[in-house]
């Protein structure tokens, strides 16, 4: 029996390995079709947030029927609720990459005042990627860094606020660039905090000890 369990969470683990990758090909399409104004690129963006959507449901099928068919101790029971709660946050970490890419699609001018936000976009997939990491692993020290890294995300965001407005003083014409750039900057500031937020849960997973997620 618990034999057939650990193959299960095997699984399980595979799975989420699965659709944190779908989530960083996600990230990184949208920003690439908001640098280079590409359209092409931004349309490929929907579909992986249709193959995030049924991953989440295929992982919280498995969830469910480890919690209902199994009888898990304390350990198990942690590592299953911190995978549904976790596949949550990277379901929204999908439906922001996709709010990004149809924001790309309006920016095809605007990929030369894209600032700080290429970098956002590679500090966002480190993070989901070694949030998942930290999970299969069940690696706290890892998920800690994740956390920390949140803070350098943040700062980020800030400089590009700044930047932003700084043009829109100085350019008045390009307020509407510059306002539909914040907001995507503004997004990728918040998949920084869903990636903090499952790094904060695989924590959980390990110690029982649930901090603050968002």
């Amino acid at each position: 029996m618990r034999s057939r369990f650990d193959q299960q969470l095997a699984l399980l683990n595979q799975e989420m390995i699965e659709m944190g990758a779908l989530c960083e090909e996600a990230i990184a399409t949208a920003a690439k079709a908001l640098t280079e104004g590409s359209r092409e690129m931004a349309a490929k963006v929907a579909p992986l947030e249709r193959d995030i959507d049924q991953k989440e449901r295929d992982i919280e099928s498995r969830c469910l029927k480890l919690l209902l068919q199994q009888q898990p101790v304390a350990r198990d029971l942690r590592q299953i609720s911190a995978a549904l709660k976790m596949v949550t946050d990277m379901e929204r970490i999908g439906d922001q990459a996709e709010d990004i890419a149809e924001i790309a699609v309006h920016l095809e001018d605007c990929a030369d005042q894209c600032g700080h936000i290429r970098e956002m976009a590679e500090n966002t997939i480190r993070m989901v990627t070694e949030s998942v990491d930290a999970y299969v692993k069940r690696d706290v020290t890892l998920a800690q860094q994740v956390i920390a890294y949140d803070d350098v995300v943040d700062e980020c965001f800030d400089r590009e606020k700044r930047r932003l407005m700084e043009l829109i003083v100085r350019n008045p014409e390009e307020g509407g660039c510059a306002l539909d750039l914040l907001m995507v900057a503004k997004y990728f500031e918040r998949i920084g905090d869903h990636a903090a937020n499952i790094a904060e849960w695989v924590i959980f997973s390990v110690t029982g000890v649930l901090k603050s997620v968002e």
